[in-house]
């Protein structure tokens, strides 16, 4: 099944905290009508900017969840195997569009105080994985050893498959080269598992909480009888008797009531399931179709008995062939009949009586003008005709 075409709702929602890939819509081309919408001004507040399809990565290895460090600026944070600092960053979220990453953070712009925590974006070229602490061998002069973090340089992945039970595309990704190199492990691809969800927390009970005894509580009450086919179902209550052991529930009447339709309330399922039904369903559809059919085929029947009662010399066969002419007469005028109702339901008669006085009074108008009309005397083109 081919893939739809891109809309402007999956570009304004392209941000998704989702580390799993379950398509590759991100990698379809915008139209010139979605980049003419992009352009126009919204008040929704996102980028409009979507890169090259070409230029699109297919295959995320950085999703939301893991750590990361920035490349292209030295940031202060745990210090590293040359003596500079690098600061770790969490990725919260991604955009598949625009191939950037969101860290957990703060604007270089903005301070606490002002806006709180707004998590910044970075390009996907700018992060790399982190692995952890090692302990690096002893150098030459050195009597203690140094433990510094670890990042993948190179990633490899394995052949994606699909999983068809958690409908999602499943690979292992390992690092082939890492940051700063680690003498025991050269030439190992060494395993980056993917990042564990985290458990939903759930706020504790306060006394404006609803006790967990109320909500199991059943508050339904079924009706003290049980329509089955067994026996015959009982007398539905016309509308003046249940509106009186409505309004007058202390009355000897309103318990005679209960006990003979079930409580004050009535069931749904007794006064409601019709109203409250869908009646564009398919099986209702295909009910009304199978009952005007029948309808259809009682009607003909009926014209050949007429016909063949009273033969009037002619044979059975030109009896019922007259009897289908004439039913076919008779659906044809009904569906004609059908049409014109529908057509004075939509407004159709009023549409054209209104359009019947515009005229007449449009041919009024016309009519008074060449009454009213007055040539001028004196004009050199005007001639009196003769009288005859």
């Amino acid at each position: 099944m081919p893939l739809h075409r891109l809309s402007k709702h999956e570009i304004v929602n392209a941000v998704t905290r989702s580390p799993w890939t379950t398509s590759f819509r991100h990698l379809l081309p915008a139209s010139r009508v979605l980049k003419g919408l992009l352009k126009k001004p919204s008040l929704v507040n996102f980028s409009k900017k979507i890169v090259p399809e070409k230029d699109r990565i297919k295959w995320w290895n950085i999703v939301p969840g893991d750590q990361v460090r920035l490349l292209g600026r030295r940031r202060g944070g745990t210090t590293g195997k040359d003596g500079k600092e690098v600061l770790l960053h969490e990725v919260v979220a991604v955009n598949k569009f625009r191939n950037r990453v969101y860290v957990k953070g703060m604007r270089h712009d903005s301070t606490p105080e002002e806006s709180g925590r707004q998590d910044k974006n970075y390009h996907y070229s700018r992060c790399q994985l982190y692995l952890g602490e090692h302990e690096l061998p002893l150098r030459a002069g050195e009597t203690e050893r140094k433990v510094v973090p670890v990042f993948a340089k190179r990633l490899g992945t394995t052949s994606p498959v699909w999983n068809s039970y958690v409908h999602r595309w499943q690979w292992e990704r390992f690092a082939t080269k890492t940051v700063p190199i680690i003498p025991e492990r050269v030439g190992e691809r060494i395993l980056i598992p993917w990042p564990n969800p985290q458990p939903v927390i759930h706020a504790d009970a306060t006394p404006l909480d609803t006790s967990e005894g109320e909500v199991l509580k059943v508050t339904y009450k079924p009706p003290p009888f049980s329509p089955t086919l067994r026996g015959l179902p009982p007398r539905v209550p016309t509308e003046k008797e249940y509106l009186r052991s409505l309004y007058n529930r202390n009355s000897p009447y309103s318990k005679t009531f209960t006990a003979n339709f079930g409580s004050i309330q009535p069931p749904l399922e007794q006064f409601l399931y019709k109203e409250l039904s869908n009646p564009h369903s398919r099986a209702k559809k295909m009910k009304r179709w199978q009952q005007v059919r029948v309808a259809k085929r009682a009607l003909l029947n009926e014209y050949i008995q007429e016909e063949l009662q009273d033969l009037k010399g002619r044979t059975q066969g030109e009896a019922r062939a007259e009897a289908a002419f004439r039913w076919r007469q008779t659906l044809e005028e009904d569906k004609k009949e059908d049409r014109k109702m529908r057509w004075v339901q939509r407004g159709g008669e009023e549409r054209l009586e209104r359009k019947i006085k515009m005229k007449k009074r449009k041919e009024e108008k016309k009519r008074l003008r060449l009454v009213n009309l007055v040539l001028k005397d004196g004009e050199p083109n005007q001639v009196v005709p003769k009288e005859l």
